[in-house]
């Protein structure tokens, strides 16, 4: 595979230097230890917790603080939050702080869930531009000297937009940079991204960088954004499912050193073993692991001459010997089958009305009733 090139261009979010101006999106039940560790072994970047709930870091809920942790290999250690209200988020954010669970704090304003959506929070919760500001500026102050980012989408849909306002927002508050997935809550997945918009807040917010998110297959795809929108950096989420080797293409691609791959259908089958055998140490218990991988077979083995037979039995093994012996089935020598490997992977879906509360389009204020409505949507939940 070749890949495209661009002038090294190091992002900076407050105190953290990166080297190449990439970062992982946080996706739920993906981005644990385990696959931030895979990711970080091929290339250079932010890798980014899965979406923790502010409440539930609070309450101290045991799997939530489980989450939060970190291997010590990884640094810098970024924590995604979420939540709908300024006093819990800003407590959530204190104990990260107080205790040293991490580096960069990101706060999600992106999920387009409906059961989120229709109690106010994710993509919704910007219309609401107060509350937004509230947010993001009580948990910058309770963030002290981590940085604070902020990760949105355009808005609820095309005739509710808010991305430049809350994007200038989130500067006055002092967030130290700005991501935009470049969709609407109502597009969720579908179609194409508009990276336009990217370029429109680029211009817009001017004192911290702004990353750009939505359809970077390749490392292709984040030279051409960057050079299209001339934003700071990027923000690789379902692109990087199953090919967590494309952050070692970025790398390349920006400039920093990076061992080029020859994706072979041997190579792609030791990814994935690695990537068992870490779901086996983050979770500590082998059958959980092996489980847990077998969400990530399809996008694995994309394109690749992969039997039905050993697919299935890679969806239902529980051991990593098994995993082994149908794995040595394989031909490792098969190669990289270009076009038929790449391209959209993850979910997609369609377009939809957002969910939302009774008359929330009415108004860009929010009422005592609302509020405590909105405390539901406080629930496990990701996306963006």
């Amino acid at each position: 595979m070749t890949v495209a090139t661009a002038p090294a261009r190091p992002l900076r979010i407050g105190p953290i230097d990166l080297d190449v101006p990439v970062v992982l999106a946080p996706m739920a039940g993906i981005t644990n230890t385990a696959f931030r560790r895979l990711c970080r072994e091929y290339g250079a970047g932010l890798y980014v917790s899965e979406m923790i709930t502010s409440r539930a870091l609070v309450e101290r809920n045991e799997s939530t603080m489980r989450l939060i942790r970190h291997h010590e290999s990884e640094t810098p250690r970024s924590i995604q939050l979420y939540g709908v209200d300024p006093k819990t988020i800003a407590d959530a954010v204190r104990i990260i702080v107080a205790e040293d669970h991490a580096d960069h704090i990101d706060l999600n304003f992106g999920c387009p869930v409906p059961k989120v959506t229709r109690r106010g929070g994710g993509a919704a919760l910007p219309w609401k531009n107060r509350l937004f500001a509230d947010i993001v500026t009580q948990a910058v102050k309770a963030a002290g000297d981590i940085p604070l980012t902020v990760k949105m989408r355009k808005g609820i849909d095309h005739d509710h937009l808010t991305f430049i306002e809350a994007g200038r927002a989130a500067e006055d508050a002092g967030a130290a940079a700005v991501a935009l997935h470049a969709r609407t809550a109502g597009e969720y997945y579908s179609g194409h991204a508009d990276w336009n918009a990217i370029g429109e807040l680029k211009q817009a917010v001017t004192s911290i960088p702004v990353l750009g998110n939505g359809d970077i297959w390749s490392a292709e795809d984040a030279v051409r954004m960057m050079g299209q929108t001339d934003c700071d950096g990027v923000v690789v989420g379902r692109g990087c499912l199953g090919r967590p080797w494309l952050f070692g293409d970025l790398a390349a691609a920006f400039g920093a050193e990076s061992t080029p791959v020859d994706a072979t259908l041997g190579f792609v089958a030791d990814a994935f073993r690695r990537h068992a055998e870490l779901l086996v140490e983050f979770f500590d218990d082998e059958d959980h692991g092996c489980r847990d991988v077998r969400k990530h077979v399809a996008w694995y083995f994309k394109g690749y001459p992969v039997g039905g037979d050993i697919r299935t039995g890679l969806a239902m093994a529980s051991s990593l010997q098994h995993i082994d012996d149908l794995l040595g089935q394989l031909d490792r020598d098969a190669p990289y089958p270009g076009a038929d490997a790449e391209g959209q992977r993850g979910r997609a879906g369609r377009p939809k009305r957002t969910s939302l509360p009774d008359k929330w389009l009415e108004s860009r204020e929010i009422g005592e009733s609302t509020s405590e409505m909105m405390r539901g949507a406080e629930i496990e939940n990701s996306g963006g």
